[in-house]
């Protein structure tokens, strides 16, 4: 597998250096520029967008950060392994140093369908992508974090609040949320605060674009959210990164929900 790279020379051994799952398109992309802009230099993950990760990586470096972006199916828990001799490798070449200091578990997709017509595929689609991968990426990457790191995963509101057609997919995510706080628990010794995000309805290609692009579902997602409008990309990129900061680095073991105050 080939990684997209350009030079830079803002970055030094001390910049914090970020890798987010998922970071060539939606609220990975947008999280991404969003840490970027706080001053960490970011690793970041697409499963075939090759150009658009590419695109990603130009902006990046054109706030005076350091970019890398590698394939990554996290649906395949098999490549995990190899995957962080990339980063790995990363790591030595471009940044001279073996660890990182944040992981955003972001990559993702939905899948719509009614508890009564989801099929196996789907499930297990949904456990591998959104439970298995977490899990197991998390753990292979582990040894690469330095102490005193953070992670954020990324959950949705649908483990909240229940719409009809997500029940695998809202299942998926609320096992993550309860992933978060063993993580916590037991990576507290090593000084690593886990959080998780959960965004509520938001503008983007997610699920096809159905809340972007269909006027009727945006209108009733912005007539049941308390601010009076669906989310934006922006509305969830500062929220991640801003657990990343210093300022931050008390928060640990929470369920942070941007969703505009969606269905309360």
């Amino acid at each position: 597998m080939t990684s997209i790279t350009h030079p830079s020379t803002a970055a030094t051994s001390q910049t914090p250096v970020a890798l987010v799952t998922g970071g060539s398109r939606g609220l990975g992309k947008n999280s991404a520029l969003h840490i970027a802009r706080g001053g960490s230099d970011v690793i970041l993950t697409y499963r075939s967008e090759a150009a658009q990760a590419q695109a990603v990586v130009q902006a990046i470096e054109a706030m005076g950060r350091r970019a890398v972006a590698l394939p990554l199916d996290v649906s395949e828990s098999s490549s995990f392994a190899a995957f962080a001799e990339q980063v790995r490798s990363a790591l030595a070449t471009h940044w001279q140093r073996q660890d990182f200091n944040f992981l955003v578990n972001n990559a993702g997709v939905g899948v719509h369908a009614s508890f009564m017509e989801t099929t196996e595929a789907q499930f297990d689609s949904m456990v591998n992508i959104h439970l298995k991968g977490v899990f197991f990426l998390t753990q292979k990457l582990l040894p690469l974090m330095a102490d005193g790191g953070r992670i954020v995963n990324v959950s949705t509101g649908l483990a909240r609040f229940a719409l009809p057609g997500y029940a695998a997919y809202g299942s998926m995510k609320g096992a993550v949320e309860v992933l978060t706080r063993y993580m916590a628990k037991e990576l507290g010794p090593r000084g690593i605060a886990v959080n998780v995000v959960a965004p509520g309805a938001i503008a983007t290609d997610f699920g096809g674009g159905a809340v972007r692009d269909n006027a009727q579902l945006n209108a009733f997602v912005a007539s049941q959210t308390a601010l009076g409008r669906v989310g934006e990309p922006d509305d969830i990129g500062g929220v991640i990164a801003s657990l990343l900061t210093p300022g931050n680095r008390w928060v640990n073991a929470q369920r942070i929900e941007a969703s505009g105050g969606m269905f309360l």
